[in-house]
């Protein structure tokens, strides 16, 4: 079991004293060093105090609404942000993850999709930090840095429009990124209700990379939010 230090450490936001106990014995059971707050105020001091390597965060604490701090944060850090919270409406997930949290648990959850998640936005990081371009997946390699694309060694030919897509996915495996998200970046700031372009688009392209389209591997769907590109660990 690997010992992290305080700068690889996760902050646990969470006001709950049984949530956060538990997210805390559970996590350093599985060998990371932990860091707690109960408020917004706390947090913000113990994270840039500890600079950790991800942030667990729940929405409803007593000095404000943690959604306030996926902001705060995205403006001085790149930090992977996991929101963990009761709030289970489609929309509220979508504004969390258009303010830049990586990822969006409901509570209750489970501790093997929790640890597979924290899991996924580490070794983001970590693949992020070792400048590695390619993507490696299955049988699907994208490599960024050439805009080279394989499946099963064979060349995939796409259009400016779904190589934009799938590289902007690529950048970071695992995260979920909100229509109105891809949206922006590739059509622009005016087309971001404009969903059926997004949905038409990414049929074509799953058409090109999956080796049966109405069964993903590679380019999952978050239903109602948007899409991701299947984790490469």
């Amino acid at each position: 079991m690997h010992t992290m230090n305080e700068s690889t450490a996760i902050l646990v936001v969470e006001d709950d004293p049984q949530i956060s106990q538990f997210l805390l014995s559970f996590l350093g059971a599985t060998g990371f060093s932990t860091c707690l707050a109960r408020t917004l105020a706390d947090a913000k001091s113990v994270f840039f105090e500890k600079r950790p390597a991800l942030v667990i965060l729940d929405l409803g604490l007593p000095d404000g609404d943690g959604v306030d701090l996926i902001s705060q944060l995205r403006e001085r850090s790149d930090v992977p942000i996991l929101v963990l919270s009761a709030r289970q409406s489609e929309q509220e997930k979508v504004h969390c993850l258009n303010l830049g949290a990586d990822d969006y648990l409901s509570k209750p959850f489970g501790v093997d999709e929790l640890h597979a998640r924290i899991k996924v936005a580490l070794r983001r990081v970590e693949k992020m930090s070792l400048r590695d371009h390619v993507y490696v997946h299955d049988g699907l390699v994208i490599d960024s840095s050439s805009g080279v694309v394989t499946r099963d060694g064979e060349l995939v030919h796409l259009s400016p429009i779904e190589f934009k897509l799938l590289m902007m996915l690529a950048q970071r495996p695992g995260k979920v990124f909100t229509h109105r998200q891809l949206l922006s970046a590739v059509w622009g700031q005016e087309y971001v209700d404009d969903t059926h372009y997004l949905r038409i688009h990414m049929g074509r392209l799953r058409a090109k990379i999956e080796s049966v389209p109405a069964d993903p591997r590679y380019l999952l769907t978050e239903l109602g939010i948007g899409y991701r590109l299947a984790a490469n660990i």
